[in-house]
């Protein structure tokens, strides 16, 4: 998650744009990669982690760690846009596409709630995480993904501000009706858009 609590690592310093094009409005560029939670960092042993789809599906499904992992992965190139306005280009990620965690899965719902270690939720429409847009990631830039930056998993939306690429996230709930999440509940926007500054409610 991206949030306003700033951790050990957040520098903060500002870089001239390779291109202007790729930055939305009001972001600056990082070269490294701030550390920002709202609350202590989660390290679940990968023995104890497991990855679940509930709610209105036909079937539950759950994978463990070696089950998770055995399924097909993608290397991803994306930007990645934080709510403080931080930016980082050519991000690179490995990871199960949601796609492929609902292949076969029959389910009537418009909405996901991501839920995570540490009590942290977030809400998406179903179509801002199917059509080959966001991933259950696991690793970044080649190496396993560290735990202060959501390790061992992380939910990967990066045409969205990176709140919505929830850290530490155990499963997706589908539903038919919208349910804010955490950051959703005190005052962040509902979908946040980067390219429409979507920071907060009533932008």
């Amino acid at each position: 998650m991206c949030a306003r609590i700033f951790s050990r690592g957040f520098h903060g310093r500002r870089q001239e744009p390779e291109d202007a094009s790729r930055l939305p409005p009001g972001q600056y560029l990082v070269r490294d990669f701030p550390v920002l939670s709202a609350g202590p960092t989660p390290r679940t042993p990968l023995e104890r982690w497991d990855f679940s789809l509930s709610g209105e599906v036909g079937q539950p499904r759950r994978w463990t760690w070696d089950e998770f992992r055995a399924l097909p992965s993608e290397f991803v190139t994306r930007d990645i846009h934080c709510v403080t306005r931080w930016s980082k280009l050519d991000t690179l990620w490995e990871g199960v596409s949601v796609d492929t965690l609902l292949d076969g899965v029959e389910y009537d719902a418009e909405y996901v709630v991501a839920f995570c270690d540490g009590g942290y939720t977030t809400n998406l429409p179903l179509e801002d995480v199917t059509g080959g847009k966001a991933w259950v990631a696991f690793s970044y830039n080649g190496e396993p993904l560290e735990a202060a930056h959501g390790g061992p998993a992380r939910l990967l939306v990066p045409h969205l501000y990176f709140w919505k690429s929830a850290k530490w996230v155990r499963g997706l709930t589908l539903s038919g009706h919208d349910e804010p999440g955490f950051w959703e509940s005190a005052g962040y926007h509902n979908r946040g858009d980067p390219w429409q500054e979507q920071r907060y409610w009533g932008d």
